[in-house]
């Protein structure tokens, strides 16, 4: 290729990603310094003065911030628990909606309809649930079973993991019915012809053909654990007494609070931590998918 030719095809190529790079660089990558370098300050947001502490929020953070770290705890509690029953669930209405049942056209849109809804709407809703129903029922029946489900620290973990997988299992489930379609029909009646049938056949044809799938799912659904917010801020607030904090409602707790400084710093290690877990489980769970 000539010169000219090699010219004109980088005019063209930068013509076309010149603006989004722009954008990508101003949205993204000057806040993201940005934000290190406040992250490394004592600013309150408000103050056009800051000054320079180093390490020093970093060092408070794992060694004297106690609500910081309950709220890393809380948050890896709930990325673990919820990724496994919204995968579980997903992936379980797929397969049964993808086998020659009445009515699953009508099933797949209402088990996805929850996803369209916000998740602070759908914080709210529950809410009400939690404790005007479930303590009308209490109230009724006498079960204590149903009674304080958000003023208790377990109850309340629980609560949001429930409407976690309300809203996240159906979108999954797209995801999976999509895969399951694309398995070839001939392995799956090969299996068959030689005995393989229910688990077994889910086991050793299906699992393995999917498992791109799972990968985005388990992607989307950790990524998502990690950095939840509006669920718990509009039903529990991140109590009783913080014990449903999450990473993210602990960093809006600072930015509210003008501790701008340490809320960046978070922010800073909540950005790394996701992106190690995501990095490893993509190169994992790559291992395991069957070439094509």
């Amino acid at each position: 290729m000539s010169t000219k030719k090699k010219r004109a095809e980088l005019f063209h190529q930068s013509l076309f990603l010149g603006p989004a790079m722009v954008f990508f660089l101003i949205i993204v990558i000057i806040p993201f310094i940005l934000g290190v370098y406040y992250s490394m300050t004592n600013w309150n947001g408000v103050s056009s003065e800051s000054s320079w502490v180093g390490l020093d929020n970093y060092v408070y953070l794992f060694t004297d911030d106690e609500e910081f770290l309950k709220s890393f705890n809380f948050t890896f509690r709930f990325t673990l628990v919820s990724g496994i029953i919204n995968n579980v669930l997903g992936l379980g209405f797929a397969l049964l909606l993808t086998q020659s049942i009445k009515l699953k056209n009508l099933f797949r849109p209402i088990l996805l309809l929850p996803n369209v809804i916000g998740g602070v709407i759908l914080g709210f809703i529950w809410n009400f649930i939690f404790v005007a129903g479930f303590g009308g029922i209490a109230e009724a029946t006498g079960w204590s079973f149903f009674s304080g489900w958000l003023g208790d620290s377990m109850t309340g973990f629980w609560g949001i993991v429930i409407v976690s997988a309300w809203q996240g299992s159906g979108y999954l489930m797209i995801i999976y019915i999509a895969a399951l379609i694309g398995v070839e029909r001939d392995l799956v009646e090969s299996a068959r012809i030689d005995g393989a049938s229910g688990f077994k056949l889910f086991r050793h044809i299906h699992l393995p053909l999917i498992m791109p799938a799972v990968t985005i799912c388990v992607f989307m659904v950790l990524t998502g654990g990690l950095r939840i917010f509006d669920v718990v801020f509009s039903l529990t607030s991140g109590g009783p007494f913080g014990s449903t904090k999450s990473v993210a409602y602990d960093i809006w707790d600072d930015f509210s609070g003008v501790y701008y400084g340490l809320g960046t710093a978070k922010s800073v290690v909540l950005f790394l931590a996701v992106a190690i877990v995501s990095v490893v489980q993509v190169l994992l769970m790559k291992k395991k998918e069957v070439a094509s």
